[in-house]
This record gives structure tokens, sequence and C-alpha cells, in this order.
């Protein structure tokens, strides 16, 4: 039975389209990767600025502490 060829370019054109967007879907999911990788460095940064915050909070909470604690039992007035 000789091959049918309309079906053959039908087949080679469907080939084709699935391709394309095999390649398009490629092409997204590395954009789409890329700017994962990108929001996990930021959240990095994030993450270290958080704690170096924390550390700053926690040596100015200690200093108040201790200025209001060499402060009790001083009078109103006195300098």
């Amino acid at each position: 039975m000789p091959e049918d060829p309309i079906a053959h370019s039908e087949l080679a054109a469907l080939t084709r389209r699935f391709e394309e967007v095999a390649e398009k879907h490629d092409r997204e999911f590395g954009i789409i990767k890329s700017d994962l990788t990108a929001v996990r460095l930021q959240i990095g940064n994030l993450d270290q600025k958080v704690e170096a915050l924390d550390k700053k909070i926690d040596r100015n909470q200690a200093q108040i502490i201790e200025l209001l604690s060499q402060l009790v039992g001083r009078g109103p007035d006195a300098g």
C-alpha cells in the first residue's frame, strides 16, 4: 500500500508544531527557573538584612536597659 502524501504532510506539520511548542515551553521554563533563582537570592539577601537588623535592635535594647538601670534611684533633677 503506497504512502498517503496528504497524511504524510499532515504528520510532518503536526510534528513541527509539536517541536515548536516544546521549544517554547523549554525557553519559558528556563526563564521561570532563572526568575526563581533570582528570587531565592533576593530572599537570602533579605534574610541577612533582617538578621543584621535584629542584632542591631538587640544591641540598642541592651544599651537602653543599661542606661535606664543607671538612672534608677536618681532624682528627676539629677544630672
